[in-house]
């Protein structure tokens, strides 16, 4: 068992960098559709997820969300560094764990910390058919900054012809600046 190095803890979290005995769990949600649905990518296959795990342990903008009472890792909260002080936040969870406040907890945890250490200021983009992403964006205290119209693609139909999507935009300044 690796050394877990530990990022932040919640009442019932423990957000750390990602391990090599992660696999199991990252896959059991990375190959589920409905868990991706909004991603930029497929569900992953196993040799998919291994190479993923891969990049995700040489990252620190991937950060791993662990129970505490079981060490099942659950699925991660993205921290990726933008220009001028800012920070991207995203977030994928094991269908088996929405609805109970997990993500909420840990991206709180996260932002937080981000903000206390001078990050001035944090944004996400997310399909507007997501209403579960935007809603708890709005939750953790974002505000909609923007709704670009058929801004982005990740798939093209079976003519070669890209599938548009919209994006929303949030953002939240950090108050202590």
């Amino acid at each position: 068992m690796e050394h877990k190095i530990v990022i932040a803890e919640t009442e019932r979290l423990i957000l750390r960098r990602y391990q090599k005995e992660d696999l199991p769990d990252l896959f059991e949600y990375l190959s589920d559709r409905e868990v991706v649905e909004y991603e930029p990518y497929q569900p992953l296959t196993l040799d998919e997820a291994k190479e993923n795990l891969e990049w995700r342990i040489g990252t620190d903008e991937m950060i791993a969300i662990e129970l505490k009472g079981s060490h099942k890792m659950i699925g991660n909260i993205y921290m990726g560094k933008r220009d001028f002080e800012s920070l991207e936040i995203g977030y994928v969870l094991n269908k088996n764990y929405w609805r109970r406040g997990y993500a909420a907890e840990s991206c709180k945890a996260l932002i937080e910390q981000a903000f206390s250490n001078g990050v001035h200021r944090i944004y996400a983009e997310c399909n507007p058919r997501n209403q579960n992403s935007w809603r708890l964006l709005e939750a953790l205290g974002f505000l909609r900054e923007a709704h670009f119209k058929k801004n982005v693609y990740f798939w093209k139909d079976e003519n070669g012809r890209a599938i548009w999507k919209d994006t929303y935009v949030y953002a939240k300044l950090n108050a202590q600046k």
